[in-house]
Order: structure tokens, then C-alpha cells, then sequence
């Protein structure tokens, strides 16, 4: 009698597992992953110079001037900036798969500059994307020194550079990030399986 009762739970209890997995694994098909897109460049600071009103080099105040081009001479100009990144939810209900807000717990990337790779980081604090089509920022705080990745391009390169970057005309054209983001799900913390490289021009996921 024990046997016969000992084997049906034994059998009960490998019913409710394969329901469990089985419920955990549909859940985790209906939750599209999170689509990525570089934004806005802010607040853009080389060598302690605010450059995001600046258009033209030929426009930087002689004091502003002076600070960069003794920065080049020490042999460092440290760019310093929030790199704005979008982030979209797809599973709005309404694409097959379930209405429902994804938080972005981790965000492991490396930021390359004229396809160099630069340095690398995560997210300060987890983000809450809601699956409402709405775009949520993903604010990533930068610090690089140029002059030790771009040193070879001599002084006016490197201005021109981060001109193209924080300046007033700046945009997000020659960056790129190579990341690989991790998101909670009800069944425990999910990391994505590839890295990703995020661009300016389209949602990537």
C-alpha cells in the first residue's frame, strides 16, 4: 500500500513539474524582447568645456580654447556625457503576445566611436518599460578620455570629433554600442542570449 501510494505521488508530482515548465516556457515565447535605439546625446563636456552650444571650433571662447589645447599637450582630453538610450516594449497585446511591462535590470555594454571600441559600463538603476508602445530612456553616463583612443588624429581631429558628438550639431551617427541586456520576468532574472549592437537609425532587439 505504501508503494502503490508513494508511487502515484511520485507521478503527481511529476505531472505538476512538467505543467510548471511547460508554463514557464510559454510564458517566456509570449515575452518579446526588448528593442534598443541610440537617442540623444547630452550635456557634452571635453576637458571640462560645455560643447553643446558650441557649432563650430572656430567659435570656442579663448579661455575655452586655451583649456583644451593645454588638455591635448598633457596628453588627455576626457569627454564627458549622458548617452540617452531608447528603449521599446513590444509586448503591447496586441502582436500575439501578452500586454506587459518588462524592467531592465542590467544593461552590460561597451560604447565604440568610429566603430573603436571605447570603454565599457551598465546601468545605475533598473528601468521600467511598459508595454504601451511608449519609448522609455535609458540614460547611460559616459566618461572617455579621446586623446587615448584618438590620440593619432592630433588636436584639431580630436576637437572635430567631439565636436561631431556633443556639439550643437552633434548626433549619435558614428556610435555604436555593443550590449547585452538582462530583464526580470516572473520566473527570475533573463539575460539575452547575444549581444546586440545598437544603432541610431533603428530598433534593434
Amino acid at each position: 500500500m505504501i508503494r502503490i501510494i508513494g508511487g502515484t505521488l511520485l507521478v503527481a508530482l511529476m505531472v505538476s513539474a512538467c505543467a510548471q515548465i511547460r508554463d514557464i516556457t510559454n510564458a517566456l515565447s509570449q515575452l518579446s524582447k526588448l528593442q534598443f535605439k541610440l537617442g540623444t546625446i547630452e550635456n557634452f563636456r571635453l576637458a571640462g568645456v560645455e560643447l553643446g552650444k558650441v557649432t563650430d571650433p572656430k567659435r570656442l571662447s579663448i579661455s575655452d580654447g586655451l583649456s583644451l589645447t593645454q588638455a591635448f599637450a598633457r596628453k588627455s582630453l576626457p569627454a564627458t556625457f549622458t548617452l540617452n538610450v531608447e528603449a521599446r516594449n513590444p509586448n503591447t497585446g496586441q502582436t500575439g503576445t501578452r500586454q506587459s511591462a518588462v524592467t531592465l535590470t542590467g544593461f552590460d555594454w561597451r560604447l565604440l566611436i568610429d566603430n573603436v571600441p571605447t570603454i565599457n559600463g551598465n546601468i545605475a538603476r533598473q528601468v521600467e518599460v511598459p508595454g504601451t508602445q511608449q519609448v522609455s530612456i535609458v540614460p547611460l553616463g559616459v566618461g572617455v578620455d579621446l586623446y587615448e583612443f584618438f590620440g593619432s588624429r592630433g588636436y584639431e581631429g580630436l576637437v572635430n570629433l567631439a565636436m561631431s558628438l556633443g556639439g550643437a550639431n552633434g548626433s549619435t551617427a558614428t556610435v555604436k554600442l555593443d550590449a547585452q541586456p538582462t530583464v526580470s520576468t516572473p520566473f527570475g532574472p533573463m539575460t539575452y542570449p547575444k549581444r546586440l549592437t545598437i544603432i541610431d537609425k533603428e530598433f534593434r532587439g
